[in-house]
């Protein structure tokens, strides 16, 4: 169920009259709105392509209708994306090869890189050579993806940094990653999180859900210790190589996913993925949760609710409810935002601080 069932709201005046509504029930306190830059400010943005008489346009879906509906001008990608889109569509067409059986196209951008990956229905090995061309000319970082296979040029690596209370965090990892998609609310969300626990009491955190580090690296100069879970290796490769970036030692990454490190904790199992690291040495005062639409499920809130201090980061509003109605028998809300991510669509992030009852 998403904000579109609740009047197809996309206004940021109706976002905050409707979100200080729909969660009246858990908190009556004053609700902080964080709006989003009007214009490219999403960095990583995905189109299909549109085969007509042999020309080739970018496309999308109409949301209503489910048709595909040709772009050509368009503002709300990162600057870095509307530039190269034109670009890349004039190479494409001028050569069949690289034409034949394209359906789509995924660009991420950071402060300083661009990805493009092509997507095919056909085998890419095939055009080897004119993808290898394609990055060569253009100078970019290219990847192409066809069922069972991917090929990289240049490098997929990308290089990022962040602004959070004057301070300069980097970070690096790559399409495969999932990346909060506007970075100026990514700084916003992690600039409220820490203020708003500069004033609490804090020992160690515990992170689900923690990814290559968004949140976990800004964290680390608030706790004594992090320990940071996460089922991806792809992600935890990543952490690892941002800490020796941030010159970071306090965090330890382990690829648990929710269900055992419950059992872990509660000495039901050992795991190998620990053997560097004694649960016993922490004492967690604070557990941050960044979990996907869904929401978490029982076995984690059965696991966060033992702590003091929760920070749960949203990206829908109608499972965090149906979460909050379970964690507000045993933690009461103290602090409450609400981020526009996506300008003018029904999407809408929401940050919630919660402490024992």
């Amino acid at each position: 169920m998403s904000l579109k069932e609740f009047g197809n709201i996309v206004d940021f005046q109706e976002k905050i009259s409707f979100i200080k509504d729909f969660f009246l029930e858990f908190y009556k306190g004053e609700i902080e709105f964080f709006n989003s830059l009007e214009k490219h400010f999403r960095t990583r943005a995905e189109f299909s392509f549109y085969h007509e008489n042999n020309e080739l346009y970018y496309a999308m879906f109409d949301p209503q209708t489910k048709k595909k509906i040709i772009i050509e001008n368009i503002d709300f990608p990162d600057k870095k994306i509307c530039n190269f889109m034109p670009i890349l569509l004039e190479k494409i067409k001028a050569n069949p090869n690289l034409k034949e059986k394209l359906f789509g196209v995924e660009f991420l951008a950071t402060k300083y890189d661009l990805s493009t990956t092509l997507l095919y229905h056909k085998n890419i090995e095939t055009i080897n050579q004119d993808l290898a061309k394609l990055s060569f000319e253009l100078n970019c970082n290219l990847i192409a993806r066809s069922k069972n296979k991917k090929l990289v040029f240049n490098h997929e690596n990308l290089k990022q940094s962040l602004l959070v209370n004057n301070k300069e965090i980097f970070y690096e990892f790559n399409n495969d990653c999932f990346v909060q998609p506007n970075t100026f609310i990514n700084e916003k969300m992690i600039t409220w999180v820490k203020e708003n626990l500069a004033t609490q009491a804090k020992k160690d955190l515990l992170e689900l859900y923690c990814g290559y580090g968004n949140f976990t690296l800004a964290l680390a100069d608030d706790f004594f210790k992090i320990l940071a879970t996460e089922i991806s290796k792809n992600n935890i490769n990543f952490a690892l190589k941002n800490c020796k970036l941030n010159n970071v030692s306090n965090i330890y990454f382990t690829r648990l996913s929710s269900e055992e490190l419950s059992q872990a904790l509660k000495k039901e199992r050992e795991f190998f993925r620990l053997k560097n690291i004694d649960l016993d040495d922490f004492c967690f005062s604070h557990v941050l949760v960044d979990p996907p639409r869904a929401g978490l499920d029982k076995s984690v809130m059965d696991l966060i609710k033992q702590y003091d201090n929760i920070i749960y980061i949203s990206c829908n509003p109608i499972s965090l409810k149906e979460n909050l109605k379970v964690l507000s028998k045993t933690h009461k809300i103290i602090k409450m935002a609400a981020f526009d991510q996506f300008v003018n669509t029904a999407h809408l992030e929401c940050g919630v601080l919660l402490t024992k009852i």
